[in-house]
């Protein structure tokens, strides 16, 4: 009766709401302390801890390591200066592991301020990996038994456990054993040497009154017809923690928007209240500002202050970040998958995501990394495991328009890496297993569905759920969530949900361009092919004398190989792709020829990749790069490497991804004009060049071109080629404003492919292109000159490039050095390795970050295949 009597009351305040007041109370109860700081580490073997010394100062006990949270044990060592060198070379298999074998103590002695009359204290841990004993004040508040799981979050009430001052927060950590369900690298890079154990994730004290909130979430439905509405769903739980029953106001603010909705509760009782525009009319907009991804629309983000008061009380307050989007999922004639954000179709391009192999990312470097996405063009990060030691990447995510793709890793389908015999669900089997993936997957949701950018659950990776689980998995979401789910990212028929729709054959390992275009049965240009990649992108030399020792940077040896992919079965050497490079381009003479035959192998087989998906829209729904970054110091996989500097391969995504772009179908000989915006193209203009090697011009066209929204379609076929040819293509608007640009160089010889030896990694090449005629090539001569501009929180660098020669100058990269030659990042290029026509002059732009240069000396450095370096100080 009282929970029908709150909603009545409810409905006849709501028509009140605008003249209702959002003001600050006398008395706030509700905050937040972060435990962040002031934390020490160490290994039990090393201490011996009673119950009376977890109540006391034991931080002046022994040989503690100062720490942080979140920290793994191996963050909190190479923060204290251990293990300085371990990425160089095979270093990495000298760490004693046994050492992993002891539980290792966490220990925050800390205050709080005066606790005031009924204020209630929950002590909150966000992750823990794996299993942990923790006591506060000498009392044990929970054991491993139950305090366990990767993804689990864990809350106690401590009211009656905390002091004003002397406080111990102790926390034994006990490392993931084979078969339990840890975070995972799979066979991208070594094994964490820890298991990532320890307290991965914040933790913190929140204070509130009689009534808490929690899990508070805003849920968009928005008309994609019109786009020029949506309604709010306000969704939170209320809990009364005192011994009698409260009433009181929920009150909100968005914008403009301003409630007070009326609500009693029980003693002991949790109210699950969701408001909609029946209760506050106000949650329907009209013109609202929506939420779009990158290269769409701008991301618009709204921000909800949520309280409860009572009386003269605010009891407890939240404030949530949330955009206003919808998210649909659809399945085109073929049977392929793919998503649509506010009604429109979406080709999702993007790369898959891990964290450091130790999970000591920053948010200063999470920013970089996802304004690098953003900055290639792309839309999406795959996150293989619910990665992020807080929710720093995905709010980022949120910010700058990228969409998300979360969920499990196939870490845990697999024998060799889980630890244990996994059948064809995976790992998962038991009930009690079954139990803590729900209750796992419960709490990640909760803790992140606020976040707009967040499109898909996947409940999967390589292998869908037993049905079982993928019953509770269903469930769950009703409750929770309106975003689609996946059961698997593979090429798989559930039982219970049918065909997944999408596809992941490979191949991971080295295919020339031809391939995405020609094959039409794995990874080639169609549906939605959720991971895959052409296998190494070698980093710039800086980065390789940083993971190499000297003695081993030439030539290729055990050293490189071992920053290959610690897959057992393949892909852990350089052998496929140094194969291919040879034949192609022919053997390097040494490092330094190796790096610029290499640079141009990666740039044209990534490049080709994403083109190739874009040039087959509708036909294909989504391509997700493997990967877009790496764990560790790594060869392969990587957009830009481990110290956030860009590969070839970088460059090469953005200018595959431009929005309105003109490409080149290895498979057809054509060139295709391709527009993934939401408006259409008119008055267009298409220049196509092709010249020999010599530079003498074979072909010169102009074409008018008009492409409607979202898609592609071929505007001009080629002469079958009879040599190694440059084609280079510009496309224009009415303005003649240079709107596009795109070269290649291609040979009259075709790479060829082994279909019938074709295995899970790639299929294997028996014939390759001939590019010998590129180490021919006449030399050209560029001038560079440049202008530097301080923009505030940014330095704009503006370089001028002119080929002077009346010969093609080829692949050319610039780079900005210290003044020992270092390369400084992160930095953003509005092109790189590009190559010039005769006589063609551009101009090329340069982002630095504020405090990237903090007055060192620098030098802007141009390198080509055919150009002799320059080096131009920066005055």
């Amino acid at each position: 009766m009282i929970k029908k009597t709150v909603l009545f009351i409810g409905l006849a305040l709501s028509m009140l709401w605008p003249v209702l007041s959002f003001s600050q109370k006398e008395t706030d109860l509700a905050g937040r302390i972060a435990l962040k700081e002031g934390w020490f580490v160490q290994n039990s073997a090393k201490i011996r801890l009673t119950g009376d010394e977890l109540s006391s100062d034991v931080t002046m006990k022994g040989d503690w390591y100062k720490a942080s949270v979140p920290s793994t044990v191996m963050g909190v060592l190479t923060k204290n200066g251990l293990y300085n060198d371990i990425f160089v070379g095979n270093n990495y298999e000298s760490i004693d592991k046994l050492q992993f074998d002891h539980s290792w103590w966490y220990v925050r002695p800390f205050e709080i301020q005066s606790v005031k009359k009924n204020q209630h204290i929950t002590l909150h841990f966000e992750g823990i990996n794996y299993y942990a004993n923790i006591w506060l004040n000498g009392k044990l508040l929970a054991s491993r038994d139950s305090v366990f799981g990767t993804f689990r979050r864990f809350g106690f009430d401590v009211t009656n456990l905390v002091k004003p001052n002397g406080n111990v927060l102790a926390v034994e950590i006990f490392r993931a054993q084979p078969g339990d369900f840890n975070l995972g690298f799979v066979d991208w890079n070594p094994r964490p040497v820890d298991e990532n154990m320890g307290i991965w994730r914040e933790v913190y004290l929140k204070l509130t009154g009689e009534v808490e909130l929690a899990n508070s979430y805003v849920e968009s439905k928005v008309n994609t017809k019109t786009l020029d509405e949506a309604d709010l769903t306000i969704k939170t739980n209320l809990r009364n923690n005192s011994a009698k029953p409260v009433d009181g106001f929920l009150t909100g603010k968005i914008a403009k928007i301003e409630f007070r909705y009326p609500v009693a509760i029980r003693s002991g009782e949790t109210v699950n209240l969701a408001l909609t525009k029946e209760q506050i009319p106000a949650l329907h907009l009209k013109n609202p500002r929506l939420w779009w991804c990158n290269n769409l629309g701008s991301p618009e983000l709204y921000h909800l202050d949520l309280r409860f008061e009572t009386g003269n009380t605010i009891s407890d307050a939240d404030k949530i970040t949330f955009g206003i989007r919808e998210i649909e999922c659809y399945t085109n004639p073929a049977g392929h998958k793919g998503y649509k954000l506010n009604g429109k179709e979406v080709l999702i391009k993007g790369g898959g995501w891990t964290d450091d192999i130790f999970l000591r990312d920053s948010l200063e470097s999470l920013e970089t990394q996802v304004q690098y996405v953003k900055h290639m063009n792309l839309n999406t990060i795959r996150f293989e495991s619910i990665w992020g030691n807080s929710r720093d990447i995905y709010s980022l995510c949120d910010k700058y328009g990228i969409l998300a793709m979360v969920g499990w890793s196939c870490q845990w389908e697999w024998d060799e890496y889980l630890g244990k015999p996994c059948d064809d669900f995976g790992g998962i089997q038991t009930e009690q297993e079954m139990t803590l993936a729900i209750n796992s997957f419960r709490d990640q949701v909760l803790w992140l569905r606020n976040h707009p950018s967040i499109f898909v659950w996947m409940v999967g990776s390589d292998k869908c759920p037993k049905p079982e689980l993928e019953l509770r998995y269903i469930e769950l979401f009703k409750s929770l969530d309106n975003r689609p789910y996946l059961a698997t990212a593979g090429t798989r028929i559930s039982t219970v949900s049918g065909p997944c729709g999408v596809k992941m054959n490979g191949p991971y390992e080295y295919v020339a361009p031809d391939y995405w275009y020609i094959d039409t049965i794995l990874g080639g240009a169609f549906g939605f092919n959720t991971e895959t990649g052409p296998g190494p992108q070698v980093p710039v030399l800086e980065s390789l004398k940083k993971m190499l020792p000297a003695d081993k940077l030439w030539p290729i040896n055990g050293d490189w190989n071992y920053h290959c992919t610690h897959s057992k079965q393949a892909l852990n050497s350089m052998d496929v792709f140094n194969e291919a490079m040879n034949a192609r381009y022919g053997k390097p003479a040494n490092l330094e020829d190796y790096l610029l035959k290499s640079d141009a192998q990666s740039y044209e087989a990534l490049k080709a990749m994403f083109e190739a998906f874009r040039a087959n829209i509708p036909k294909t729904t989504g391509i997700i790069q493997w990967m877009l970054n790496s764990a560790w110091p790594s060869l392969y996989w990587q957009l830009y490497d481990y110290y956030l500097t860009p590969t070839p391969a970088f460059y090469a995504a953005r200018k595959a991804n431009q929005p309105i772009q003109l490409v080149y179908d290895y498979g057809d000989n054509a060139i295709y004009a391709i527009n993934e915006t939401l408006k259409d193209v008119r008055n267009y203009k298409a220049s196509v060049k092709l010249l020999d090697t010599g530079s003498k011009e074979l072909l010169n066209r102009e074409l008018d071109i008009a492409i409607a929204a979202n898609t592609s379609k071929k505007i001009m076929d080629l002469d079958t080629l009879t040599e190694t040819v440059f084609l280079g293509m510009k496309l224009s608007d009415a303005a003649g404003k240079n709107m596009a640009d795109n070269f290649y160089w291609l040979s009259a010889k075709k790479d060829e492919f082994a279909w019938d030896k074709t295995t899970w990694v790639y299929t294997p090449m028996k014939g390759f292109t001939d590019f010998s005629a590129l180490n021919l090539l006449p030399a050209s001569d560029v001038t560079l000159t440049y202008k530097m501009t301080d923009r505030g929180n940014e330095t704009l660098l503006e370089v001028s490039l002119q080929n002077r020669a009346p010969k093609i100058a080829f692949f050319l990269s610039l780079s900005l050095t210290d003044s020992k030659g270092a390369t400084i990042s992160p930095l953003f290029w509005d092109d790189n390795y590009l190559s010039l026509l005769p006589g063609e002059r551009r101009e090329i732009t340069c982002i630095i970050p504020k405090n990237a240069l903090n007055g060192i000396k620098t030098e802007v450095k141009l390198s080509g295949w055919n150009v002799k370096g320059k080096t131009v100080e920066i005055k």
